[in-house]
């Protein structure tokens, strides 16, 4: 087999694979229209053509974005049908190889692919004419040159023809042919997969589209794409009086798609969207349990679970009405669904608008909002370069801006910050981004005052954006706690004291000599604490801090007391306090006269009635230890000889101990009604008591 019929043999697959590989735009008319970035990290890229008739459009993509791609593909034909979507298999030459004779390693050399295929049918030319036979072995040889200056491999082929064996020098012959055309066709299918598997990075799909007549097709999808980031310059004019500011917005894009942005209709959205991943790209299988090979006398019964009729059991699912809107979109064409589709476009939230016509001044971009997300709409078509980045223009406009100095403790304890609260007056929000701050001059010349952080600013609210600190302004900061009383009640039995706890902040400002100032502070809230002073300067609240906001003339010192409070209210049970517990009520010089004056009642009452009860524990206990005596005693006479002159003494103290447990028991009845008609009225007393 010569070198040059082997390289004959792959051409055509190369071509083949060759024009695979190419941008689908460029073969098959697919081109890149439209670009929809989101902050969310993930970018909607169109494409489309003009098609006539059915047509099948190829649109290549990398192999890491296989898996979005196949989660989010769309295809909207203007007059047409979308088919079926085809691509590759994950591994094709893998797949490829599975079914044939023959493994990847035998397409290295012909005798290779030769030796893997023993007991093929080939024909051989050679210089003295043509064999048929079967392939029995190929065997390596050396021989030496004619020249004798040297020694070259050679490969020996035997065939079997007709029983015989023959044997050429795979080197001498013209020609070697595979007589089986389904093996040529083996061969030549894993050529062309081994061929295709070179470029590993990257997948080809197929859209199959049907219709009739000259239309446009489009086909888009959702990918992971860099995220965008929002850039501000915001320049403050000469007057620091003055309450404008101009605001320049950009967007840094980059453009890592694989493919250049040429007249791209570029949209890009600022918002929070839902996304995942999915491994659709790749190939599950169901674990199935292993059972026994069924033998004779072997019976193996079906595992029953039980069985519910659905239909006879469960109600028919009703079917929702479908919803309209105001506004009817043209439905989307997904792969296997037929039907006209229009000029949808699909975003991140919504439709996006076409490009507007062009118009003087043209603004940098078209803003728009949807409940969830900003969209910003670029005027013209961009063109960003594979590779590179780019900074856009979407905002150039005049703001609400009111310069001030905010005081954050955490950040600088004697000088505020240098500030500026903006007011978002526009119709749309502005997403989160850094802010470069310019500052003019009267002359005219801007100077870089410093960098800031804008969070994201919906339409209608503020944000304060901070560039520098304040040395003119001086913050000096005290702390102090008080506890004061607040009310005390009873009633029921009940206890009520209320507290007031407070936390008390002194601030002195010194302002700037020779410029007034509005100085914002930042007084941190406390978990269960209210500002009850001074509530007439609160301008707002953030999750942190109160913003107290205080006009401090130039040259001048101005004092501020902050006072956090809390109330802190105990209920008690009065019946539930010991006599110790309520002398020391009665002593609490935080509780009013005529509490503690009751308290103090209650208190004596408790007293008598503790003494009262520990009278009859003091006769019960007495009687115990009697009664533990006599039953000793009588152990004892148990054991002891009767009419014996020990027998006479334990009768005699028994008889001694009867007569104290009787004086016991007549104490123990006076004491324990005492107790009772005590403890009467300690509770007649606190069921009186209403202060």
């Amino acid at each position: 087999m010569k070198r040059d019929l082997w390289k004959a043999a792959l051409l055509p697959v190369i071509l083949a694979a060759i024009s695979a590989a190419r941008p689908a735009a460029a073969d098959e008319g697919l081109a890149m229209r439209r670009v929809l970035l989101s902050s969310g990290g993930v970018g909607y890229f169109e494409y489309a053509a003009e098609v006539h008739g059915n047509a099948e459009l190829k649109l290549t993509v990398p192999l890491d974005q296989v898996d979005d791609v196949l989660k989010s593909v769309v295809v909207y034909d203007s007059r047409g049908g979308a088919g079926e979507i085809t691509l590759p298999g994950k591994e094709p030459s893998d797949r490829a190889f599975r079914d044939l004779p023959f493994d990847a390693s035998a397409l290295a050399s012909e005798p290779s692919l030769l030796e893997a295929l023993r007991g093929a049918e080939v024909r051989v030319t050679t210089a003295d004419g043509t064999i048929d036979g079967r392939v029995l072995s190929i065997t390596e040889e050396t021989a030496e040159l004619p020249d004798r200056s040297g020694t070259v491999v050679r490969h020996r082929l035997a065939l079997s023809t007709d029983g015989d064996m023959r044997s050429v020098i795979l080197e001498d012959a013209r020609d070697v042919a595979f007589v089986d055309p389904t093996l040529k066709a083996q061969i030549d299918a894993a050529l062309a997969a081994q061929l295709s598997d070179k470029d590993r990075g990257r997948r080809t799909l197929v859209v199959h589209s049907s219709g009739e007549g000259q239309r446009t097709v489009r086909v888009g999808y959702v990918v992971s794409v860099p995220l965008w980031k929002s850039t501000y310059r915001l320049t403050l004019p000469a007057d620091p009086a003055a309450k404008k500011a101009n605001l320049q917005g950009f967007a840094v894009v980059e453009n890592q798609s694989g493919a250049d942005w040429k007249d791209v209709d570029l949209t890009l959205v600022s918002g929070n969207p839902v996304t995942f991943r999915q491994a659709l790209y790749a190939s599950y299988y169901v674990d199935r349990p292993e059972i026994p090979v069924e033998v004779v006398g072997r019976v193996l019964p079906r595992l029953d679970q039980g069985a519910v009729s659905i239909a006879e059991s469960m109600p028919s699912p009703a079917v929702p009405a479908p919803v309209h809107s105001e506004r009817s979109a043209p439905s989307a064409r997904f792969p296997g669904m037929g039907g006209p589709s229009g000029a949808f476009a699909p975003g991140f939230g919504g439709a996006v608008p076409s490009p507007a016509p062009e118009a003087a001044p043209t603004p940098p971009a078209e803003t728009t909002e949807t409940a969830t997300q900003v969209v910003f709409h670029m005027s013209r078509p961009v063109d960003v370069a594979d590779g590179q980045e780019a900074l856009l223009p979407v905002i150039d406009r005049e703001v609400p801006a009111q310069r001030i100095a905010l005081y954050q403790p955490d950040v600088d304890a004697r000088h505020p910050l240098a500030s500026v609260e903006l007011t978002n007056d526009g119709d749309t929000g502005l997403p989160p981004g850094v802010v470069t701050t310019y500052e003019q001059a009267s002359g005219g010349d801007v100077t870089y005052d410093g960098d800031a952080r804008l969070a994201t600013l919906p339409a209608g609210e503020k944000r304060v954006v901070s560039f520098g600190v304040d040395p003119k302004v001086t913050i000096d900061r005290s702390q102090h706690q008080a506890r004061i009383f607040g009310s005390a009640t009873i009633a029921g039995g009940v206890l009520r004291i209320a507290r007031k706890q407070q936390l008390v902040t002194d601030y002195t400002i010194a302002g700037a000599a020779h410029e007034p100032r509005v100085v914002v502070l930042e007084h941190p809230r406390v978990t269960d604490f209210t500002l009850a002073a001074p509530a007439d300067l609160v301008t707002g609240v953030t999750e942190q801090s109160y913003r107290i906001r205080v006009e401090v003339p130039a040259g001048a010192t101005v004092p501020v007391e902050v006072v956090l409070e809390r109330t802190v209210a105990d209920v008690i049970t009065i019946s539930a306090l010991g006599s110790a517990d309520l002398a020391g009520y009665a002593a609490s010089s935080e509780l009013p006269a005529a509490v503690r004056l009751a308290m103090a009642r209650v208190a004596a009452l408790r007293q008598v009635a503790d003494e009262k009860a520990a009278a009859v524990n003091d006769l019960v206990s007495q009687l115990g230890t009697i009664t533990t005596e006599q039953a000793r005693i009588r152990d004892d006479l148990k054991v002891v000889p009767s009419g014996g002159e020990l027998a006479k003494r334990y009768l005699d103290l028994l008889a001694r101990q009867e007569d104290q447990i009787a004086a016991i028991q007549a104490q123990l009845d006076g004491a324990r009604k005492a107790a009772k008609d005590a403890e009467k009225a300690v509770s007649d007393a606190i069921r009186a008591l209403k202060l």
